[in-house]
């Protein structure tokens, strides 16, 4: 299985759960998981744009946004068969679609987890 590398914002509730829950399911330990909000992380790109979208290295390739999700469920294999999905040109722009919405909302998101955390 191939490793893949993801960036995230360790800043972001939203992002500190999905993740929490990506690394229990990597059980085989396939992903390498990097805080792109920590300067002392390393980024390939400048940081504020990695932190703008989710990113993920695959085959040596710099992903974003849903094929960075795709290739990360790759590297689970309970998520496997819906990373494979997203290698079809239509499920991946479907997907794409989608984490665009969800990138309009994630600021209202992030406020409502981080009031539930801190409640």
């Amino acid at each position: 299985m191939t490793r893949v590398t993801v960036w995230h914002d360790g800043a972001c509730p939203l992002c500190q759960r999905e993740i929490a829950l990506m690394r229990r399911l990597d059980r085989c330990g396939a992903i390498d998981f990097i805080d792109a909000s920590d300067p002392a992380g390393s980024c390939p790109i400048d940081r504020r744009t990695m932190l703008a979208r989710f990113h993920a290295r695959e085959d040596g390739r710099l992903l974003s946004g849903a094929a960075a999700f795709a290739a990360m469920w790759r590297a689970i294999p309970l998520l496997r068969p819906l990373g494979i999905a997203a290698r079809h040109p239509l499920v991946l722009a479907g997907l794409e679609r989608a984490y665009l919405l969800f990138l309009r909302i994630r600021p209202r998101l992030q406020s409502i987890v981080r009031d539930r955390v801190s409640a």
